[in-house]
């Protein structure tokens, strides 16, 4: 059986359409982290058009700047939570969001135009053109999601409702998953074996791939966090208020509702989810540097291990410091670049092991 990762079958073009893919995936990286900015500064309803097309110049002139605040100021977040906002105050917010709308074009921008290149030379190896339409096509519905969550907060509570914001979170995630995954498998990542490892990286592997899969699942549990700002509630370590179990678990009709619903519950699956990646990354780090396996996937593991650290760190301090943005934006990020470890070591015994088959 041949390696998913060599079907294009060493095209001499592989490096450059790969640097391309981990060049759009660096890009969204920062969108995604952009995003958490504008949610955390309460930006993201400060516009309440969509004009996908012509929507890339912002406001210029002061009588722009006012005939878009009073559009605002016609919507629930102004009259019910900013109500006294000035133009000044305004226009702080409003880049944010305009700068993430901004990105995402730009983002459509150095995908296409590339890929029309590649394409029309004849540079894209055999059976991945398919691929690439779907992360753009992806993308497209991506800026829908986008604006599908923000219409949530422009009704009666100007809040944006905790599962569309989780799903585009997880949607982004997904692409950039998605990217990462074929521009690993073009540049043929794979771990350094011995022969008589196979078998044991065959477990290895599905432990990894086990890890890729509630890294994302954490990422979620954070969207949901954020979404319904459990962040601010029990701002303590190792407890939460006085008690490792909180009461009030699971307190609501029916039960499992509270999973998406109520902020104890969301904030403890959160914690309980960190303390068992934890455990398990520790333990898969310790199982692959004991196998004696070297190279590009033993750099990863220790930086899967110093992420691991980092991250840690920078949840309890966002906690414990009641959610300061700039705290709060680098513990988002650190969860994107764990899951991009994780990545790069799941493919990396993928396709390692693919190949000896």
């Amino acid at each position: 059986m041949h390696n998913t990762s060599h079907q294009y079958g060493g095209h001499p073009y592989n490096r450059q359409i790969s640097l391309w893919l981990l060049f759009c995936a660096g890009v969204i990286f920062s969108m995604i982290i952009l995003g958490g900015v504008t949610r955390l500064t309460n930006s993201g309803l400060s516009m309440v058009e969509w004009r996908p097309l012509i929507g890339i110049i912002p406001p210029i002139t002061d009588m722009e700047w006012q005939e878009t605040f009073a559009k605002y100021q016609q919507f629930p977040e102004y009259q019910k939570v900013n109500h006294g906002m000035t133009v000044g105050e305004f226009k702080s917010i409003f880049m944010f969001e305009y700068l993430h709308r901004v990105l995402g074009r730009v983002i459509g921008v150095i995908f296409l135009l590339p890929f029309l290149f590649f394409y029309f030379t004849k540079r894209i190896p055999a059976g991945l053109t398919p691929k690439l339409m779907v992360m753009f096509t992806l993308g497209g519905l991506q800026g829908l999601l986008g604006w599908y969550m923000v219409k949530s907060g422009l009704v009666d509570n100007p809040r944006v409702s905790q599962y569309r914001l989780t799903a585009h979170l997880g949607t982004a995630v997904i692409i950039y998953a998605y990217i990462l995954w074929v521009a690993f498998g073009l540049l043929s990542v794979s771990a350094s074996l011995n022969s008589s490892l196979n078998s044991v990286a065959q477990g290895l592997k599905r432990f990894s791939f086990m890890l890729s899969g509630l890294i994302f699942l954490m990422i979620l549990s954070g969207g949901l966090v954020a979404g319904s700002r459990a962040g601010f509630a029990y701002p303590t370590f190792p407890l939460m208020g006085d008690s490792f179990i909180p009461p009030g678990l699971f307190n609501t009709d029916p039960v499992w509702l509270a999973i998406f619903e109520d902020i104890t519950t969301i904030q403890f699956n959160h914690r309980i989810l960190a303390y068992v990646l934890f455990t398990l990354i520790l333990g898969f780090a310790f199982k692959v540097l004991r196998n004696g396996i070297q190279g590009k996937l033993r750099t990863g593991i220790h930086c899967l291990i110093a992420l691991l650290l980092v991250q840690v760190t920078l949840g309890i301090s966002t906690l414990l410091l009641h959610v300061p943005v700039a705290l709060a934006a680098a513990h988002q990020g650190g969860a994107i670049a764990l899951f991009t470890v994780s990545l790069f070591i799941s493919r990396s015994f993928s396709n390692n092991i693919t190949t000896r088959l």
